[in-house]
């Protein structure tokens, strides 16, 4: 599969990473960051960003797992379990300040959107910086990550869905009451009738091409409506 972007280094020192970044065809755009599900920096992520990028986004995706992937459940599972939290906070700090480094990108604060872990790490990141301004997460979910919800600054969409086994609807409501008790601007849509990664299109098992462009569509509307 040929891509659009290019590999590049995310910040600097000891700790520096790599990430998947994808720019606009024509022009400039607001900058966006795409976090991983539990497999990694796989091409799937990568063909996310193309997408975004021609969608008038500068879109880069940081490789939490360091050069990792795969596509077995079981070694998923303990790469995700094993993933360093505060490590992976500072990693999207610095995808932060890269993507916002980036001559192409407009404005002064970032959307992240996440898928299943990523999700998770989504709202992590908003809680974190004060940098995001817009959160979407796709049926987040990450045992290990706990969320300071007082410190987002960030509006967030929600995309669940019905037949979700790892997150279940009631999971997600609760999410949402939560971030409107804390005072946030949160919108959730639990789609009925898809299971837990209904957006990845590489596994034919879940993936649903109506739905999905429906969600897609959502979060472009939010990003462009969150980040100008």
């Amino acid at each position: 599969m040929a891509f659009a972007g290019s590999e590049i280094e995310i910040g600097e020192g000891a700790e520096a990473g790599r990430g998947y970044l994808s720019l606009p065809p024509v022009g400039t755009g607001p900058g966006v960051l795409v976090i991983q599900e539990w497999w990694g920096l796989v091409d799937h992520i990568r063909e996310v960003c193309d997408r975004l990028a021609r969608e008038g986004f500068v879109a880069l995706a940081p490789d939490l797992y360091r050069g990792e992937s795969t596509a077995d459940p079981d070694v998923a599972s303990r790469l995700m379990m094993d993933l360093e939290i505060p490590r992976a906070t500072r990693d999207l700090e610095a995808a932060i300040t890269t993507v916002l480094g980036q001559q192409a990108t407009t404005g002064a604060r970032v959307g992240v959107i996440g898928f299943c872990m990523g999700g998770q790490l989504a709202l992590a990141a908003g809680c974190a910086s004060p940098r995001v301004g817009a959160v979407v997460d796709f049926y987040g979910i990450h045992p290990k990550v706990s969320l300071e919800l007082d410190r987002l600054q960030a509006s967030v969409m929600g995309i669940f869905a019905e037949d979700d086994e790892f997150v279940p609807p009631e999971a997600a409501r609760k999410l949402e009451a939560d971030l409107r008790a804390a005072g946030k601007r949160a919108d959730f849509t639990i789609f009925p009738g898809v299971s837990h990664a209904f957006m990845n299109d590489t596994r034919p098992d879940v993936y649903n091409a109506e739905v999905a462009d429906r969600a897609w569509g959502q979060m472009l509307a939010f990003l462009r409506a969150e980040l100008g």
